[in-house]
């Protein structure tokens, strides 16, 4: 049977759909991996453009509230912003995780600047992913 993994952040639209993306493109075989936020909005456009350009599709993620989830336990409840780990209620879970990453959507400046930035924190997120779940 699959550990499941559950990441969390803020709006679930950036961070948590990144690293969700990596788990599932990663570690599929090994875990059932879903992402949410306390106050879901939309999956971010330049997450999907960034994670292409990894070779990851999450064109058809959603943004989800934690509420979704609130009925299973799940192995790893992961964090990847401090807002997600002060606001989130307590998720049965075997093991907490936290580990807060840049938030790519409040990077100002042109569309290049902006996927810079974005890609930083994919590159990040994946190292951690590979590191932390391998």
């Amino acid at each position: 049977m699959k550990q499941k993994i559950l990441f969390i952040c803020t709006n679930n639209s950036a961070r948590s759909q990144i690293a969700e993306g990596f788990s599932k493109a990663f570690y599929k075989d090994k875990y059932g991996t879903y992402s949410a936020g306390v106050q879901p909005t939309s999956v971010n456009p330049y997450a999907v453009k960034v994670m292409k350009e990894a070779g990851i599709d999450i064109s058809d993620h959603r943004s989800k509230s934690i509420t979704e989830f609130k009925d299973i336990t799940f192995d790893y409840i992961v964090t990847v912003c401090n807002n997600a780990k002060d606001k989130c209620p307590f998720f049965p879970g075997k093991k907490i995780i936290h580990k807060s990453f840049q938030d790519p959507t409040k990077y100002a400046g042109n569309i290049e600047e902006i996927l810079t930035n974005f890609r930083k924190t994919r590159d990040e997120i994946k190292d951690w992913i590979i590191k932390t779940f391998k």
